[in-house]
């Protein structure tokens, strides 16, 4: 079987997550990381125990030794860089949001298509079983005919110097947070939003620090949620049916073992559900993609649906008035 050498596009911190399952999956490897400098690519690389060490980005890029990116740059820079690594014959796994607009999102998948290279959105929740179940659930009819999703992120961020308030580097709480509930919610769905209408907090810098928004779909099913950095951790999402609803507690960082709820009229039922390493689901995605041929479960199209009805919001709380969504 054919082994996928991975290199890392810089030495985030969320790295640490991806490292234990590439480590742990028979058909990934981790390989490379690079830097800005030799130096500090050196250093993350004896810290990880990573076989080798790439000065500049462009370098691992030129490298015929990589087959994976994995680009965990800040959000302003996702597009470029994944497209640079696709035009490089790289396949990526590109952190949330896939990208800051749909045009962005549309040169992505434009410079995928013409290297034949795959490229899928790390939204690591999507693979776990916990969504998969809750999916299944609703999709069984077992909340009758979907009504409103309802979810929450948010934490208090203190570092004031932290990129993601940085408005040039697409900073702020919705596309930082806001966009989980968002892609749950179109998930559950099945559908995009026609209509968005969104507030915002807004700090400092001038990102957004807190966001409530709401969503109107097609068949008048509804989606709020509120996101920040403003507030003590809170995650929850709320599926509410004709007949029922499902409360998910861990929602966009589930575990090993979760339980969630389906309550029906005087009935509460609690449903456990097995899980697995939150990270390892997308690596294992991106190796079915690349190896079999098959579908990434998170496609660009799929990731283009969120960056719009992002857009949308953060245009509705700038304009004070609910906006159509054109995707």
């Amino acid at each position: 079987m054919t082994k996928l050498r991975w290199g890392l596009l810089s030495t985030a911190r969320i790295n640490r997550a991806l490292i234990p399952p590439l480590r742990a999956s028979p058909r990934n490897e981790l390989a490379a990381v690079a830097s800005r400098g030799r130096e500090r690519a050196e250093a993350y690389a004896r810290e990880w125990s990573i076989p080798r060490a790439f000065g500049s980005y462009e370098d691992m890029l030129a490298d015929p030794g990589i087959d994976v990116i994995y680009n965990p740059l800040p959000n302003r820079l996702h597009a470029e860089w994944t497209i640079k690594a696709a035009q490089a014959g790289k396949h990526v796994l590109c952190e949330k949001p896939l990208a800051i607009t749909v045009e962005e999102v549309d040169a992505m998948a434009a410079a995928a298509q013409q290297a034949g290279v795959v490229v899928a959105e790390a939204f690591m929740y999507r693979h776990h079983p916990q969504t998969l179940k809750v999916k299944e659930l609703v999709g069984r009819g077992k909340i009758g005919d979907l009504r409103l999703v309802r979810g929450s992120f948010t934490f208090n961020l203190t570092h004031p110097g932290d990129v993601r308030l940085d408005p040039a580097m697409g900073g702020g709480s919705l596309r930082d947070v806001g966009c989980y509930p968002i892609s749950f919610a179109r998930t559950i769905v099945g559908e995009e939003p026609v209509e968005a209408f969104g507030w915002q907090m807004t700090g400092p810098t001038g990102v957004d620090e807190m966001f409530t928004g709401q969503l109107r779909f097609p068949g008048e099913a509804y989606a709020q949620f509120d996101c920040g950095f403003r507030a003590p951790f809170r995650t929850h999402i709320e599926i509410v049916g004709s007949e029922g609803a499902l409360a998910v507690p861990t929602p966009f960082r589930p575990g090993l073992d979760e339980q969630i709820t389906l309550a029906r009229g005087e009935e509460t039922q609690t449903i456990t559900v097995p899980g697995q390493e939150l990270y390892l689901g997308e690596v294992e995605d991106m190796a079915d993609a690349i190896l079999l041929g098959k579908a990434p479960r998170v496609s660009v199209a799929d990731s283009r649906g969120n960056v719009a009805a992002i857009v949308a919001l953060l245009r509705s709380a700038r304009e004070g008035k609910p906006v159509s969504v054109n995707g």
